[in-house]
């Protein structure tokens, strides 16, 4: 085993163990928490090693990085499934949808049409989305505000290449976790209200990864828990 190989294992153990604990805190299933392995930055070698290892999920943000990325763990013969967590730009879309399985970044109605469309041409198979969302009504940061749920929902469930399966939030730094998840939680339950089906709520991370799935995260998205503080790629 090498040397990187050692460190993401150990790592892997770590954060399975902090999963395992938070939802036993939240008396909730463990097996029913995904973990995804936010690989930003870091090379197709390490999605291949976590893989190896049991991680099926990976989470990147930039389709510059990702769509080769993915291109490259597919030439090693892996296969994995690919959430892209980062803002979407429309003119992204054509590509994210070739490689990607789970979209989380979703919010506003134009881009829902647009993300459509690409998936209806390039995709054999629908492409799950999620609404990202603002949870203080501040869109600076991108997520749709609480108030614009509905019509974003409603957008990409017109779209037959789309499948909505539920929400995500990123906590804002003026908000404590406990604060932020709760308001999340709530929101995702008005959305299951129209669409029984969106049952995914992505919330947490590194640091917050416990109050998240006290809060009923399915997906967390762990980055630096996981990868550690190996210098990035440039």
């Amino acid at each position: 085993m090498t040397d990187r190989a050692g460190e993401l294992a150990a790592n892997l153990a770590r954060v399975r163990g902090r999963i395992a604990a938070a939802a036993g805190a939240a008396s909730r299933d463990p097996d029913r928490i995904t973990l995804v392995a936010v690989t930003k930055t870091y090379p197709a070698s390490d999605v291949v090693e976590l893989a190896r290892l049991g991680v099926a999920d990976f989470g990147e943000n930039r389709d510059q990085e990702a769509a080769g990325k993915a291109a490259e763990v597919e030439r090693r013969g892996v296969r994995v499934r690919w959430h892209f967590v980062g803002r979407l730009q429309r003119n992204k879309c054509h590509s994210v949808v070739r490689y990607a399985d789970l979209v989380h970044s979703v919010d506003r109605v134009r881009l829902a049409t647009a993300l459509g469309a690409a998936a209806a041409a390039h995709r054999d198979r629908p492409l799950e989305v999620l609404i990202q969302l603002s949870v203080d009504g501040d869109p600076q940061r991108g997520g749709a505000v609480p108030e614009q749920l509905g019509p974003v929902a409603d957008a990409v469930a017109a779209e037959p290449a789309l499948r909505l399966r539920g929400v995500m939030a990123i906590a804002p730094r003026s908000w404590p976790p406990d604060r932020a998840f709760a308001r999340l939680a709530e929101l995702a339950e008005q959305l299951r209200a129209d669409h029984p089906a969106a049952t995914v709520i992505s919330a947490g991370m590194s640091g917050d990864l416990p109050v998240a799935v006290q809060h009923g995260a399915t997906h967390l998205r762990i980055g630096t828990d996981l990868l550690g503080t190996r210098a990035p790629l440039g």
